[in-house]
């Protein structure tokens, strides 16, 4: 799923340049907006991915803590 989101984010980008070129601003703003959006969703399921190992490894920790 993240390459998913970073493949749309780098497409929302080119055509949003494409866009200027041609003159379409608005199309352009749209495309650049969507491209943040995927990218901000990349960002958001690295983060949950993150938070969740460091959450497994804080229940191990609590675990070997209560074992000992």
């Amino acid at each position: 799923m993240k390459t998913l989101f970073i493949i749309l984010a780098g497409v929302g980008g080119v055509l949003a340049v494409v866009f200027v070129f041609r003159g379409d601003y608005e199309k352009a703003f749209v495309a650049a907006a969507a491209g943040a959006v995927c990218w901000i969703l990349n960002y958001r399921q690295q983060l949950r991915e993150t938070l969740a190992n460091r959450e497994e490894e804080y229940q191990e920790d609590e675990d070997e803590e209560a074992s000992s």
